[in-house]
């Protein structure tokens, strides 16, 4: 860890430099020798890395739109060259190559903050050598080494002997258990954010690379980090808690207010929505009025099941969702509210049929079935009459030709043996 930390250490003086600025101001407010100084200096350093990378963060959410557009043309690549794995894989590429699309651009902001997250590594840990590094001299040194979170030196690790924890003023116990709370914690904070992406924002039922790739995510990632966590510092499992919260709490702001076509997600917005239009008869917001646009634009054939119910429930409570995002009462609602009544009034609605007690269905029955048998009789009888009248136009001296004796359609039976046309024995038996 400490190899690959000295790769990144050409960033460790912004790095250091952002936190000491944080520290001053929380410094001021808390005490400059404080845990919580120095550890919302590092919370604070996280956000302002977060809201940087903002864009990466949009870029990946288009990203994975993009595979999920995507997914029915996958499964066909999958199907057709399932015996082919090389000839799928080349299929697969040559598809993401002419729609732009990326499988790893859901790693991209994991990816961007690597360096940073090393350049802290390696910051704590001069910290906890005793080490000026970057902007932070031998008094700001001194004051991070005394900074205690929940009783935990700031530079301190999970796996550290006892002498190397008194060192730095406090136990082996107290370090072991802040830091194994913080690793859970971490864990199942990623753990959550990549099963929320997989179980609402994306359809499971299209088996593709891509879904195969983030089911895989969403286990060996918290795994990962929580066999690396046992050799963090106390200040680096702050910042990767923090950031883990971030993107858990990001997360669920975009599959809230913009989930993916076709996602669970979607279905519970879209009939959130449909109940406050129904009641307003009209879009209140301007997202309301973005998630009607991009309904109402789409071909009836276009729609998933979740828009097709929205656009059904707005049609029966007679309002029409237009290609603007705008909602918008039907004729037939206006007609009605014109002749004083409500579109409630004349809407078509579904006949149930009235229930019958069993002797009233015994009864209905018995009907049905006689009414069959007449209906069977007198088509019967129309045609006997009608075959008796072709009987009598045809001439009267032709006469139905006899059957040859000798023919083998017509066999004479023997004593024992049952008369008329016999089945011919099969070649083998005879």
């Amino acid at each position: 860890m400490d190899t690959i930390a000295g790769w990144f250490s050409f960033i460790t003086w912004p790095v250091s430099w952002v936190i000491v600025q944080f520290h001053t101001f929380y410094g001021w407010i808390f005490g400059p020798d404080t845990g919580w100084a120095w550890g919302l200096s590092i919370v604070s350093l996280v956000v302002l890395i977060r809201i940087c990378l903002i864009p990466l963060f949009v870029k990946q959410i288009k990203s994975t739109r993009g595979m999920q557009a995507l997914q029915p043309k996958m499964k066909v690549i999958q199907e057709r060259y399932k015996n082919d794995k090389q000839r799928q894989s080349e299929e697969m590429m040559k598809l993401y190559k002419e729609t732009g699309t990326n499988p790893l651009s859901s790693c991209l902001p994991i990816l961007a903050q690597s360096p940073f997250f090393f350049a802290l590594y390696h910051v704590l840990s001069a910290i906890a050598s005793g080490k000026t590094i970057g902007v932070i001299d031998e008094p700001l040194l001194a004051s991070a080494r005394k900074a205690h979170i929940f009783g935990a030196p700031l530079a301190s690790k999970f796996m550290d002997s006892a002498a190397e924890v008194a060192k730095l003023g406090a136990s082996i116990t107290d370090v072991r258990i802040v830091t194994a709370i913080m690793i859970v914690m971490m864990s199942g904070s990623q753990f959550y954010t990549q099963r929320q992406l997989m179980t609402k924002n994306v359809d499971m039922t299209v088996k593709t690379p891509f879904m195969q790739q983030q089911k895989m995510l969403m286990y060996v990632f918290p795994v990962m980090f929580a066999v690396m966590g046992i050799n963090f510092p106390v200040g680096v499992l702050v910042y990767w808690l923090t950031t883990n919260v971030w993107t858990m709490g990001q997360q669920m702001f975009v599959i809230h207010r913009n989930p993916t076509p076709g996602s669970a997600a979607q279905s519970g917005l879209l009939e959130r929505m449909q109940k406050h239009l129904v009641t307003h008869g009209k879009a209140r917001t301007r997202h309301e009025r973005i998630i009607v646009k991009g309904v109402a634009s789409k071909e009836t054939k276009d729609r998933n099941d979740a828009e097709r119910k929205f656009i059904t429930t707005l049609s029966k409570a007679g309002l029409v969702a237009l290609a603007d995002g705008t909602v918008e009462k039907s004729d037939a609602a206006v007609a009605a509210e014109a002749d004083g009544g409500t579109y409630a009034d004349v809407a078509p609605k579904r006949q149930q049929p009235k229930r019958q007690s069993k002797s009233q269905r015994q009864t209905g029955g018995a009907q049905q079935g006689a009414a069959k048998a007449s209906e069977s009789v007198v088509e019967e009888s129309d045609a006997a009459e009608k075959t008796s009248l072709e009987k009598k136009d045809e001439p009267q001296d032709t006469k139905p030709a006899q059957r040859s004796k000798a023919s083998g359609n017509s066999r004479q039976a023997k004593p024992g043996q049952r008369k008329g046309q016999q089945r011919p024995k099969h070649p083998s038996k005879k």
